[in-house]
This record gives structure tokens, C-alpha cells and sequence, in this order.
């Protein structure tokens, strides 16, 4: 029944399971989400921090989305973006907020999801989840609450001194470690697998865990160290960008074919 949504992300994390997110910047239809899906993701990361997308391309994408068992969730500009109700009335079921670095920040965010008594979310009627069905209040409000996620990314050394603290804000699902800016902000850009960043990955895993959040972590790509993360307990992880996979197929399809031609020699599939 309608009445009976779920969130696919929730239902992996309750059952300790890897929750997969494609990052969307360039794609701007509903096709990305059942690409994702087919791929093997579970959620889909539209990036409106880094790229520029229309309330109503998002909302087509996220019915998309929706009908396929694929999360939408979208990354907005911050704690204040006033665009985060209209995308949760259209059809998205969870908003990832860039640089949270204080537990104020993270029950902004919390506010702007969750309806009360939790947050101060707005109510409507006619949600997408349940394919538009004037359903009554009292059971929309708590499915919704429970099937919205919250993340928070911690994306500098002020959010991982405060980490506890954000941890315990009621209403926040996720800690999302955003290894890139980290780095960034550590003074050391790209430098992936260094040890502070390494600890700083395990100590946020270890405090979203102790207040029973789920712990997630994006821009390390190395198998390695993601294989580390999930032993260390991560169950939400972004893997790369639309236009990543894009790219890494379409130079490896060109640089085997000019490979053929030069040497006649067909490239050994790896």
C-alpha cells in the first residue's frame, strides 16, 4: 500500500547493509535514476552545491526515482537553503547538508526536514510517496519523518572537534564524512589516505555509531581505504559523479580502440 512507504536507504541501514549513492551533476532526467538503479545504487546524491538544476528537474528526476526503489536525495547549498521544503513536498526523501559544523547547524537542518515535534517542517497534502492519495496526517507525518533522512556532512576540522555534540542533535540520520574538503581544510588537498585523515574518518564512524546515527563517507575512491571504512562500520558511502563514470568509460573505449588501430593488437579486458 502507499501507506507503507519506505525509504530504500533506511531499509538497508536498519538491516546493516551498504547504502550505495550515485552523485548527479550533469544528467537532467529521470533516465540517471534507473541507470543507478540498474548499476547496482541505491540512492541517488544531486549535487546543487557544485552544479545547476531547476526545482522542477529535480522533482522529475526524484518521481523517477521514486518509482524505481532509488532514494533521491539532493545536496543543497546549506543549513538555510530555502529551496529544502519544496523538494521534500515534490518528491525528494532526503537532504545531504554541506558543512555542518556545529550542532546549531545540524538542528537548522533537522528543523527544515522533519515536521514536529521533531523539526518544524510545513505540512501539506498530496505527497508523491504515496502516489498523491489524500492521506490523513496522522499516518503521513510520522512516515515521512521516519523515511526523510537527514545527513550531515562534516567537511572541516570545526565540525570534527564538534562531533559529538552534532552527533547528539535528534533527527540527524547520518554523519558524512566529505573527505575532499577535509582534506582541503587539514592543508592537505587530495592527499587521500593520510593518517589524520584516516582518523578523523574513524573517529567520526566511531561517534555517529555511540549516539546510533549511521556513519557515511564520500571522495576517497580507493578500494582500500573503502574496504577499511566498511570494516570500521560506514554503511553510506557515495561512489562517483555521473560524469566520472562518463568519463573513465568513454577514455577507456577511445584508448583501446586507437590501440587497435596503432598495433593490431586487441587491448586484454581487465
Amino acid at each position: 500500500m502507499e501507506s507503507d512507504f519506505v525509504n530504500p536507504v533506511r531499509r538497508r541501514l536498519e538491516a546493516n547493509q551498504l547504502a550505495l549513492g550515485m552523485i548527479v551533476r550533469l544528467a537532467r532526467s529521470g533516465d540517471i535514476a534507473r541507470i543507478a538503479h540498474t548499476s547496482g545504487h541505491d540512492f541517488l546524491f544531486i549535487d546543487t552545491q557544485h552544479a545547476i538544476f531547476t526545482l522542477e528537474t529535480i522533482s522529475h528526476i526524484a518521481q523517477t526515482a521514486l518509482g524505481c526503489d532509488v532514494a533521491p536525495l539532493v545536496r543543497v547549498r546549506s543549513v538555510h537553503d530555502p529551496n529544502v521544503p519544496v523538494m521534500l513536498d515534490d518528491g525528494v526523501t532526503g537532504i545531504v547538508f554541506p558543512d555542518v559544523n556545529t550542532a546549531e547547524e545540524a538542528r537548522w537542518a533537522v528543523r527544515a526536514c522533519k515536521f514536529a515535534p521533531i523539526g518544524a517542517r510545513s505540512v501539506t497534502t498530496g505527497y508523491p510517496m504515496f502516489n498523491y492519495r489524500p492521506l490523513p496526517s496522522r499516518e503521513t507525518i510520522p512516515l515521512l519523518n521516519a523515511n526523510t533522512l537527514v545527513v550531515c556532512m562534516i567537511e572541516s576540522l570545526e565540525g570534527l572537534r564538534n562531533i559529538d555534540a552534532i552527533a547528539a542533535v535528534d533527527g540527524v540520520d547520518v554523519l558524512h564524512v566529505g573527505l575532499t574538503d577535509m582534506l582541503a581544510d587539514m592543508g592537505k588537498p587530495g592527499a587521500y589516505g593520510d593518517p589524520q585523515a584516516m582518523d578523523a574518518v574513524a573517529r567520526i564512524t566511531q561517534v555517529a555509531l555511540a549516539h546510533g546515527k549511521y556513519a557515511g563517507v564520500g571522495g576517497d575512491n580507493d578500494l582500500a581505504r573503502q574496504t577499511r571504512f566498511i570494516r570500521d562500520g560506514v554503511r553510506f558511502i557515495s561512489t562517483q559523479s555521473d560524469g566520472a563514470f562518463l568519463m573513465t568509460a568513454a577514455t577507456r573505449a577511445a584508448r583501446d580502440l586507437r590501440h587497435v588501430a596503432g598495433t593490431g593488437e586487441a587491448v586484454t579486458p581487465t
